[in-house]
């Protein structure tokens, strides 16, 4: 009769797993779950050309729709709908000549997205969607129509634009000047001559705020018509890279990262506070915040990372790389922008060829 020896697994065989399933799984997303959605409605449309589908910027309104604006060989803006019964991205302003959307801004009623060509930057303004499709049995696919306002800035590059709290306005920079958009009018007017920088933001108190001479930020008043330079000075940190904003949808507080990977929360009545932390790599790219505060944005050159800052741990944390394995499977190297969707969510634009809108999920935490 043969005896068998009863297995056990040893701590050594333990170990050896552990280190199979790093070496298999440790380099992806390993906290929540992403979903790669291809910019078209599935199986009845097809998405733009691939070097026609780099996301670099995204917006969202209260109801959830989302709009991208989208950059390339030829610049455009497609809108997402991702709850309920919707679930398709559709085709919106393509304006000929355009090659980069560095901005699309929803307000209160209208939405403004800003595009680049060789004879300088121009405007497109439109009512916001007004309801949701029904995209399993009852979808209608419709022309948008959009009031586009042709090349405002004649040689001029827009830079970044942010809507304001209340939705009526739109705030931008070119590479030569500050100025704001009537988003129901579409009335246009200059603010200031400034050489423009970076990106903007919408502060806790409702000011915009954007970088300005002497590592300081400007700050404009909606409400006022008020504008202040170097109204606020930059922490100490290396800021020689242009300034990426994480606002909070909830509770207002930014954050900013410098080009170290510092991490810094941003009040508009307390001002800078002190390093947060480090992110796992530099090169710090576009974050969000979701409803219960935690920061989630990429980091580092190449193939980006994931991380997450946890303001009640006060610790930063890598997540890994992006993947998706539901919906579509694909991994996820470079993104444009960010924004948090209407239920906390995060919201990825992918900046490559044949890119995709991310939708991360993040894990509930155990408390």
């Amino acid at each position: 009769m043969i005896q068998h020896r009863k297995w056990r697994r040893t701590e050594k065989w333990w170990r050896e797993q552990a280190v199979r399933e790093e070496m298999a799984f440790g380099h992806f997303v390993r906290e929540g779950t992403m979903v790669a959605f291809p910019l078209c409605f599935p199986e009845v449309t097809v998405p733009p050309p691939a070097d026609e589908c780099h996301i670099t910027a995204v917006d969202v309104t209260p109801p959830g729709v989302v709009y991208m604006g989208l950059s390339g060989r030829r610049a455009r803006v497609m809108v997402g709908m991702f709850h309920a019964c919707a679930g398709a991205v559709m085709e919106g302003i393509a304006p000929a000549d355009a090659t980069e959307c560095p901005a699309v801004c929803c307000g209160k009623t209208h939405f403004a997205a800003f595009f680049n060509s060789p004879a300088g930057g121009s405007v497109a303004v439109e009512r916001l969607w007004a309801s949701y499709k029904d995209t399993i049995q009852e979808w209608v696919l419709m022309p948008w129509p959009s009031q586009d306002l042709g090349v405002v800035f004649a040689g001029e590059r827009v830079l970044h634009a942010v809507a304001d709290r209340a939705g009526r306005c739109a705030v931008g920079v070119t590479d030569r000047r500050l100025f704001r958009l009537e988003l129901k009018t579409s009335e246009l007017s200059t603010i200031a001559e400034l050489n423009g920088a970076g990106r903007l933001v919408v502060g806790s108190r409702g000011g915009v705020f954007g970088p300005d001479e002497g590592q300081t930020l400007w700050r404009y008043d909606t409400r006022t018509s008020e504008w202040a330079r170097r109204a606020v000075k930059l922490p100490a940190g290396d800021w020689s890279r242009p300034l990426n904003w994480a606002r909070s949808p909830l509770r207002g507080r930014n954050y900013l990262a410098d080009a170290g990977g510092r991490l810094f929360a941003f009040d508009e009545k307390t001002g800078f506070s002190d390093p947060l932390g480090n992110t796992p790599h530099t090169a710090v790219g576009p974050m969000a915040v979701t409803f219960d505060g935690r920061v989630f944005g990429f980091s580092g050159e190449g193939i980006a990372k994931l991380f997450c800052f946890d303001p009640r741990k006060k610790i930063v944390t890598e997540l890994g790389a992006a993947v998706s394995t539901i919906q579509r499977r694909r991994y996820g190297y470079v993104f444009g922008d960010a924004v948090t969707g209407r239920d906390g969510q995060i919201l990825f634009g992918e900046d490559d060829d044949l890119g995709h809108i991310w939708l991360y999920f993040p894990r509930i935490r155990n408390h």
